[in-house]
């Protein structure tokens, strides 16, 4: 059996050198790092789990939460499942595995993490009924991230918000729209992304001279299609003479061209929609939605960074934000006369 010993003796760095870098801790350079692991898979290293969890006291297992109460896709989703895939590649790298934690009649996700005596969890899509119990985890001093909600105590990754209602607002402005209505998702304590969106809505309207009209708002109760074709029959039924709509997520969207097709409403010629999360159906919407594509890769790749970085007992920071691209399509008509696509 290979050791990091004979590791060692190839690869010229010293034992616990090798050790940071299989174990994915310490402060290495990549190209050390890479190195080492690429001797490692060369001469056919295989961990030890049972030795290394005996002398570490670690299982080397991340447990990860992952509910969908309210959109109704599962592991589909256009953004969590690129984190999840991403993430758990990530982790791999540093030889751990993941293990879904869920919540039992007699279980709290805390006493579950503690029955499978996971290293460090990471919450990526969370029910809201549960967030006491993951403030309790962290608490407690359980390792933890979170990819999608602001949770007191937790290292948060998630998008920059704000700044998404803000562009998608502008990108509006800029074709020429002000009667802009914002189709919002649900308006929660912990999972900030509608309020947020709102807030860079409202910003962009008044710094662009456009007066605010509560009116032109709308929460939808869910995050699936079915939720954005009823919230968007309430905007619109309310403020007929909107020309364009900013949507919280491509699954919303999905409800307004529903809407649409079934009240022979144009888009985007009667109204314009620009949407977040990049679907992999909206560049096949017809026609095709332009919307914001959020970075999973990066928010997947930070996540597992800051969790080993708190396994290994280094800070990390309350938060941190990501930017968002705009996937600009044939969702949005330019009121001052630059439509050649449509001519």
């Amino acid at each position: 059996m290979v050791t990091i010993y004979d590791l060692a003796k190839e690869t010229g760095f010293s034992a616990p050198t090798v050790s940071k870098a299989l174990n994915g801790t310490g402060h290495l350079s990549a190209k050390t790092r890479d190195k080492i692991l690429e001797v490692a898979r060369k001469m056919g290293y295989e961990p030890n789990l049972s030795a290394r969890t005996l002398s570490t006291r670690k299982s080397h297992l991340i447990g990860v939460v992952y509910d969908d109460p309210k959109m109704k896709r599962g592991f589909d989703h256009p953004l969590f499942s690129v984190i999840l895939n991403r993430f758990r590649e990530q982790v791999e790298r540093a030889f751990y595995d993941i293990i879904f934690l869920s919540h039992h009649s007699t279980m709290t996700y805390t006493a579950h993490a503690a029955y499978r005596t996971v290293d460090g969890v990471a919450i990526i899509n969370p029910e809201l009924e549960h967030y006491d119990d993951f403030k309790n985890m962290a608490s407690q001093g359980m390792p933890c991230v979170s990819t999608n909600d602001i949770i007191p105590g937790v290292c948060t990754l998630i998008s920059k918000n704000e700044e998404i209602g803000y562009k998608a607002t502008e990108y509006l402005i800029e074709n020429g729209h002000k009667r802009i209505g914002y189709l919002s998702g649900p308006w929660l304590e912990y999972s900030r992304a509608a309020v947020e969106r709102e807030e860079g809505y409202m910003r962009c309207l008044k710094d662009h001279g456009i007066g605010i009209d509560k009116d032109l708002v709308e929460e939808c109760k869910y995050w699936h299609m079915d939720s954005g074709y009823e919230g968007f029959s309430r905007l619109y039924k309310r403020a007929p003479d909107i020309t364009a709509v900013f949507v919280c997520a491509d699954l919303l969207a999905m409800g307004v061209y529903k809407y649409a097709d079934q009240n022979n409403l144009s888009i985007p010629q009667q109204i314009s929609i620009v949407s977040v999360d990049d679907d992999r159906v909206s560049s096949y919407l017809k026609p095709s939605l332009s919307t914001f594509r959020q970075d999973g890769e990066g928010i997947a790749d930070m996540a597992a960074e800051m969790l080993m970085n708190q396994i290994a007992g280094l800070p990390v920071p309350p938060i941190v934000r990501f930017d968002a691209s705009l996937m600009k399509r044939n969702s949005v008509f330019n009121l001052n006369g630059k439509n050649e696509e449509f001519l």
